[in-house]
């Protein structure tokens, strides 16, 4: 199966987008697991089929099911939420290519640090007024001066997941 998006202005559908994180602690006995509820984004499909938008994340909505450990989250120790309200993913390129792959050419900002962010997703749903992309991918946190690790508790990569749900933009 090959989708075709079709061009202009799409728009993230939050209630329908999902976007979570986990991580192994507590020496890699335990998988703490985060899902963001401030979710919102916006692309476009320019008429060669590629595409560019951005995806922000609001830290302070990180639900962990624990509100300690949220706490800690937002501190000044890690997300620094205080200082960094948000977490975006600007797209440069995103290009579909087989099986409904998308190579995407993206930028990742955490605490004011920006790095290359390669991804591959997948679209999953399309129709002339929706369009569902997944991708999974993992982020290295010291790369964002995220190193606090007491005890040497945190190792390892987190994995980031996301299904993000895009309707063509009214106008």
């Amino acid at each position: 199966m090959t989708v075709a998006v079709e061009t202009g202005l799409w728009q993230l559908d939050p209630a329908r987008t999902s976007v979570a994180i986990k991580h192994k602690t507590m020496w890699g006995m335990v998988t703490v697991k985060g899902t963001f509820s401030g979710v919102a984004g916006e692309g476009e499909v320019q008429p060669d089929g590629t595409a560019r938008g951005t995806i922000t994340l609001d830290v302070a909505s990180l639900d962990t099911k624990n509100a300690k450990r949220d706490k800690h989250l937002r501190s000044a120790d890690l997300f620094d939420a205080d200082r960094h309200p948000t977490i975006t993913f600007a797209v440069r390129d995103a290009v579909l290519g087989q099986d409904d792959t998308v190579e995407i050419n993206g930028q990742l900002t955490v605490r004011g640090i920006s790095r290359p962010q390669p991804v591959t997703g997948r679209v999953t749903g399309a129709s002339a007024d929706t369009v569902t992309l997944t991708a999974e991918f993992t982020v290295d946190r010291d790369q964002f001066d995220m190193g606090w690790n007491q005890m040497g508790m945190i190792r390892g990569l987190t994995t980031v997941t996301g299904t993000l749900v895009f309707s063509r933009a009214k106008g």
